[in-house]
């Protein structure tokens, strides 16, 4: 009976993957021409350096360290095989849609079956999702690896996880390579497994996630080493943007004092070193100047596809053209906050849903320490989704009178809080819609050279 369960379960997974590539790859077709924008150069051009005969795709040829590797070798590799950026992003639709299936099965895992077909659905779907997977962002890629990771991780605290734990670390190691944020979330991964109820168990599976993750990312480390005889266990681009997020200059700013700095290894020492400073001479109110600063920066009321609008990637946009665009973009965005903040009111609330709050709330703190936008969220999007999927369920199954006073009162504080951002975001962002109406263009990110 459970194995014609799951076999049912895996049929659904499956369509809803087929949804979710079609989505992905209609959008490809329809989507109208797009110019590269901001860190979409920078990685198009490093792909297309690496590649070169005098490079040959070899690590120490090529002199990449502000930015992880993995996400260059993807579209190198892939462009260099099937011959036009086009057919990367084919490819990276198709891996795109494999999140459809880990996010529904860390739901079902986690929440249930319904709350995985629901989270599922949603991730086919969802908006920024679908127009990420064809544009040159590390994120898509970063997502698959992560929730893939998260998916064994979950997998590992069974009685019998220790292949799923190694899976987990690899992964993570991966993801690591692709956005160096999760790295150091990794011990707060690790002790999550190594407390399992089976507690000698957990502590072996916990030391085969780390040695996963190590035998990922050490070589690379190692190759930094080699070429830059410095410490650097994946980049440095973590210096320059704790820098940025805590001095009162514009982005054009920091970076030109970034660039007048001469040396990468240099670099990064001194933005490192400066930032610590800052954070210094800010305390001891720091951490509330900076959660009033970047908490409405981190959950805004805006999306990468509306940049790219303001931007003039698309070119021209008529006025009615982006606000259709906001709807749908902003309403699910809005919805998703809403439903989960609900969710955590529900009475279901153990072990497995703790990890994925405890990665949210890293997430959120980290670009909080740093600098926020609406595309560093984007990796906690799944994380919505998936209480979100519950919190639906949960209502369709007995409603708030299930809820009890307690778990309301702290849904209703993550209801005030995301809404308070969210609202805070309102102002800046109404702001841009009016110099974008004027014919003003922003700027999205800062190209890098390596």
């Amino acid at each position: 009976m459970a194995r014609a369960v799951a076999s049912s379960r895996g049929a659904t997974f499956f369509r809803l993957t087929l949804l979710g590539l079609a989505a992905r790859l209609a959008f490809l077709v329809l989507e109208p021409a797009a110019d590269l924008v901001g860190d979409e150069r920078a990685w198009t051009q490093w792909a297309e350096w690496i590649a070169y005969p005098r490079t040959g795709f070899s690590p120490l040829r090529f002199r990449l360290i502000y930015r992880p590797p993995l996400y260059v070798y993807f579209i190198a590799l892939i462009e260099s095989f099937l011959g036009s950026l086009t057919a990367v992003k084919i490819i990276q639709a198709l891996v795109s849609s494999l999140l459809v299936p880990a996010v529904g099965r860390i739901g079902s895992r986690v929440f249930g079956a319904r709350a995985g077909v629901v989270a599922a659905l949603i991730a086919a779907l969802y908006p920024e999702l679908v127009w990420f997977s064809v544009h040159f962002w590390s994120e898509t890629v970063f997502l698959i690896l992560l929730m893939w990771a998260f998916e064994r991780l979950v997998a590992a605290d069974s009685e019998r996880g220790g292949l799923a734990a190694l899976t987990a670390g690899l992964l993570w190691g991966l993801a690591t390579l692709t956005r160096e944020t999760t790295l150091y979330f990794t011990p707060v991964a690790a002790t999550w497994l190594a407390l399992s109820r089976i507690r000698k168990q957990g502590r072996r599976r916990a030391l085969l996630f780390l040695a996963a993750v190590v035998l990922a990312v050490l070589p690379w480390t190692a190759r930094n080493w080699l070429l830059f005889r410095t410490f650097v266990p994946v980049s440095t681009a973590s210096g320059l943007n704790l820098w940025q997020g805590n001095v009162p200059l514009s982005w054009r700013e920091v970076h030109a004092e970034y660039d007048s700095i001469p040396g990468r290894i240099h670099r990064f020492q001194v933005m490192r070193q400066r930032a610590l400073q800052a954070i210094i001479d800010r305390q001891p109110t720091w951490i509330l100047e900076k959660l009033n600063e970047q908490m409405p920066k981190f959950w805004e009321l805006d999306g990468f596809p509306l940049a790219f609008m303001r931007r003039g990637a698309y070119g021209r946009v008529n006025e009615r053209a982006y606000l259709l665009a906001a709807i749908v973009v902003l309403i699910p965005y809005l919805a998703l906050l809403a439903i989960f903040a609900m969710s955590v009111s529900t009475p279901r609330f153990g072990r497995l849903p703790t990890l994925l709050l405890l990665f949210l709330a890293y997430y959120n703190l980290v670009h909080v320490i740093a600098h926020g936008m609406s595309r560093y969220r984007l990796p906690v999007i799944p994380v919505l989704i998936l209480f979100a999927a519950h919190g639906w369920i949960a209502m369709q199954e007995g409603g708030l009178r299930r809820f009890g006073a307690r778990r309301l009162a702290g849904g209703a504080t993550v209801a005030l809080v995301l809404a308070l951002s969210v609202a805070a975001s309102v102002p800046e962002q109404w702001s841009k819609y009016r110099l974008w109406r004027r014919g003003i263009a922003e700027a999205i990110d800062i190209d890098q050279s390596p």
